[in-house]
C-alpha cells in the first residue's frame, strides 16, 4: 500500500467522516512519525506512524473481522475509563482492535455489529445514509392511536431537537403494556427511552433485532459469530448503494411527512423471540 491522504487513512480507521478527520489534522491533533501535520499531507499506514493526540491508531490487519453480537443488558458498548463495569469487549476477547457500530445504552440489548473494517463502521453509522435499524420495544402501559402517531412523525424532545418520523406498530400484548415494533433511520443516545418519556409511553425494554440487511437471529444475550461472505456482501452493497444516494438530512419530505395507516399486528403471547 502506497502513499495516501492522512485523512483518507484516519476514515478508514474509524475516526469520522473524511471531513471530521479533516478537522481533526486542522487543529493540530495529527502527527506523522512525530512531525505535526497540515491539511494535504500523505502517509503510508504500513510503515509511518500515525497519531491522533498522541495514540498511534490501529495498524490494519490483513483480515477483515466482521461479527454479529448479541449485546446483554447490564453491559457497556464501549470501554470507559474509571468504571469497572463489563464491556462488549470482555465478551468478544479479541486482539484485534475492533470498532462497535450501533452502540446500545447499559439497560438495551439486542445487535451489535463489531469489526476492523473502520470505513464501512464509518459508513454504517453516519446519520447522513440512514441506515435502518429495528427494536422490538417493551412498553410498561399500552398506547394509544395520538401517541404512536406523534412518534411515527417525529418527536420534539426536551432538549428542542425533532426526531426523524419512523415506523411504529404495535406488535402484541405483554401484561398491561405491549410490544412495539419500531424501524429507525437515526440513532440519538437513548433516542427510544427519551421519546416514550416525552409522549407519556415509558419504556421497560429494548431489544435491537436488526442493523440494515443484517438481523440478530437466534442469537442468545452473550453470544456472537462471525458474519458469512454472503452476510457481508450484502452490507457492502446496501453501503456503497447509500453512498450514491445519501439521504437529505433536514429535508421538508423527512420532517413532515405525509401521514399513513399503519397496519398492527396483533399476538397474544407478547413473548420476545
Amino acid at each position: 500500500m502506497g502513499e495516501e491522504r492522512v485523512q483518507k487513512i484516519l476514515s478508514r480507521a474509524g475516526f469520522g467522516s473524511r471531513r471530521a478527520c479533516e478537522l481533526l489534522i486542522a487543529d493540530g491533533r495529527v502527527r506523522v512519525n512525530g512531525n505535526l501535520i497540515s491539511l494535504g499531507a500523505k502517509a503510508n499506514v504500513e510503515t509511518d506512524q500515525i497519531t491522533v493526540d498522541g495514540q498511534p491508531i490501529p495498524k490494519p490487519s490483513g483480515k477483515k473481522i466482521y461479527i454479529a453480537f448479541h449485546k446483554p443488558r447490564g453491559v457497556l458498548s464501549d470501554d470507559v475509563k474509571g468504571i469497572e463495569r463489563k464491556t462488549v469487549f470482555d465478551m468478544v476477547p479479541l486482539p484485534e482492535h475492533l470498532f462497535v457500530v450501533g452502540r446500545l445504552d447499559y439497560d438495551s440489548e439486542g445487535l451489535i455489529l463489531l469489526t476492523n473494517d473502520g470505513e464501512l463502521a464509518n459508513r454504517l453509522t453516519h446519520p447522513r445514509y440512514g441506515h435502518e435499524k429495528e427494536y422490538r420495544v417493551l412498553l410498561f402501559t399500552k398506547p394509544d392511536e395520538e401517541q404512536l402517531e406523534i412518534w411515527r412523525r417525529g418527536v420534539v424532545l426536551p432538549d428542542g431537537s425533532r426526531t426523524a418520523p419512523a415506523d411504529v406498530s404495535i406488535e402484541g400484548s405483554a401484561g398491561k403494556g405491549v410490544w412495539l415494533r419500531v424501524i429507525m433511520r437515526e440513532g440519538k443516545k437513548r433516542q427510544i427511552r427519551e421519546i416514550g418519556k416525552t409522549i407519556g409511553l415509558p419504556v421497560n425494554r429494548i431489544v435491537r433485532v436488526r442493523i440494515g440487511n443484517l438481523k440478530l437471529g437466534n442469537l442468545k444475550p452473550g453470544e456472537w459469530r462471525y458474519l458469512t461472505p454472503s452476510e457481508v456482501k450484502d452490507l457492502t452493497e446496501a453501503v456503497q448503494q447509500k453512498n450514491r444516494t445519501p439521504r437529505k438530512e433536514g429535508s421538508r419530505k423527512d420532517t413532515y411527512p405525509k401521514k399513513e395507516k399503519t397496519n398492527q399486528v396483533k399476538s397474544s403471547s407478547g413473548k420476545p423471540f
